[in-house]
């Protein structure tokens, strides 16, 4: 059971490739142990993680805690909920031997939380080659005789085993970040920022255009300070062409951008080249400087909006999504109203709205001026239905646009010549969390295809389009 971000089912898939070669197997039915990937960002993702946990349980399974709270709270958590073994991050290269000591009765004593950021070298550029502890995700080894599936007959072995068979699929590009936001308890438990060798994401991202994967979504905590410690901060500039060559890979996804690191010569490249989406993941957390400054960050609405107009100019069909925090200590009605001007003008794509919380550890949790929780539920209510209505109108605004879909879904067959009816998402799209495009088409069309289609209306954040017809449209994928 995965919970949490992308980065979380990237963690789950080398879990799962390291059991299968430890022995154990995969079932849909009567588990002997349940392994639930959990999320420990805020606490409603804690209070869900906790739940799974529980549920699990109850099933009668024997049942173990991994992932982000497990990491965070490790004996604390195993204290309160006896119901569970709980790992570390260090346990996961020995997973299948701790699940074998699960089946055998055997309970170890959970690890003392850590600042994982003590692991590192402050200097980023001392952190290739120094004991991180283990890092999650960051899966390229030599393994003997793993089972087909596993990894391809031969080249790099890829630690990882498909856990969906989507034609989208997360690639960890690095882990841990290095700045000081005072709400984020992230970089405590994750540790500092490490990015991954370009090669070794170059082969596993052709071992997932050998597993059916179209759409590379790049991951990590900060993506724009990829490369920092190998020496060469524009490394991601030099990747994204890289990945886009891959055989059998038609787009790549970057998220996870902060506003202050985006480079002019990144969007460039984001703008340019074939095969990356126009699509930017900004940081932006709100649009008030006094705010801002109070949660460790830079930038003011204005200055985020001057960074969407460059990204505008070279790529006026760019998307662009962002996410809030309302209610943070010391917020004012006036740095509401800032906040609403600015998601007027910034003509956004897709707005999450969130409520703050304290979490543990945090500098945000000392600070004065807390807000009421019922204030805090009040201003994201109201957000929200602003955040709706504003990507409702951006929605609208592409009526006209002609976008490139990725094909992901058959919803209804023609037969008879009549209209196949597709589900995807445009390059302003992301998986899950973006809305998507239905594609009306006079034939049938491949899952895992590129389809140029034009835009003739919108639902909610949802396009409606029609398949354009020509030579050359549409590449890769099987017959849906």
């Amino acid at each position: 059971m995965t919970l949490g971000c992308a980065r979380n089912e990237v963690d789950s898939e080398e879990l799962a490739a390291r059991l299968e070669a430890g022995g154990w197997q995969l079932t849909e039915g009567t588990a002997d142990v349940v392994v639930v990937n959990t999320c420990g960002f805020i606490q409603a993702a804690k209070q869900e993680s906790i739940d799974e946990l529980l549920t699990a349980a109850e099933s009668g399974a024997a049942v173990v805690a991994a992932g982000c709270l497990a990491e965070r709270y490790g004996s604390g958590l195993a204290e309160a909920l006896p119901e569970a073994q709980v790992l570390s991050f260090d346990d996961y290269a020995n997973i299948a031997g701790r699940l074998d000591d699960v089946l055998a009765g055997r309970r170890w004593a959970a690890h003392e939380p850590k600042d994982r950021r003590r692991l590192l070298p402050i200097s980023p550029a001392g952190r290739p080659g120094a004991g991180a502890g283990h890092l999650p995700g960051h899966g390229i080894a030599v393994i003997e005789d793993l089972p087909d599936g596993v990894a391809p007959p031969s080249g790099p072995r890829v630690l990882r085993r498909r856990l969906g068979d989507g034609v989208v699929a997360p690639l960890k590009i690095a882990s841990g970040c290095d700045r000081r936001c005072s709400f984020c308890a992230i970089p405590a438990f994750r540790g500092s920022f490490i990015s991954r060798r370009p090669d070794d994401l170059v082969a596993e991202a052709g071992w997932l255009a050998g597993h059916g994967v179209r759409e590379l979504l790049l991951v990590s905590e900060n993506s724009t300070s990829y490369g920092k410690d190998l020496g060469d901060l524009r490394l991601l500039e030099a990747l994204l062409p890289r990945l886009a060559a891959v055989p059998g890979i038609d787009r790549v996804r970057v998220s996870y951008l902060q506003p202050a690191e985006v480079r002019p010569g990144l969007i460039e490249v984001m703008t340019s080249t074939a095969g990356v989406a126009t699509y930017f993941d900004l940081s932006f957390q709100h649009a008030s400087g006094r705010v801002l400054r109070a949660m460790r960050r830079f930038g003011d609405g204005e200055r985020f909006c001057e960074l969407i107009s460059q990204i505008r100019r070279l790529a006026p069909e760019a998307g662009v999504r962002s996410n809030f925090i309302v209610g943070f200590p010391g917020e004012t009605d006036a740095d509401v109203a800032e906040l609403e001007r600015f998601l007027a003008d910034a003509r956004l794509d897709a707005i999450g709205i969130f409520g703050y919380s304290d979490e543990d550890g945090t500098e945000a949790a000392t600070l004065p001026g807390q807000v009421p929780a019922d204030e805090i539920a009040e201003r994201v209510e109201a957000l929200a239905a602003l955040a709706d209505e504003l990507m409702d109108q951006r929605a609208a605004e592409r009526v006209g646009e002609t976008v490139a879909v990725m094909i992901e879904e058959l919803v209804e067959a023609g037969g008879n010549g009549g209209c196949w009816r597709y589900g995807g998402r445009a390059a302003h799209q992301a998986p899950e969390v973006d809305g998507s495009t239905e594609v009306r088409a006079g034939r049938r069309l491949g899952i895992g295809e590129l389809a140029a289609a034009a835009v003739t209306g919108s639902e909610g954040v949802d396009l409606i389009a029609d398949l354009i017809e020509g030579p050359g449209n549409g590449h890769h994928g099987a017959v849906g």
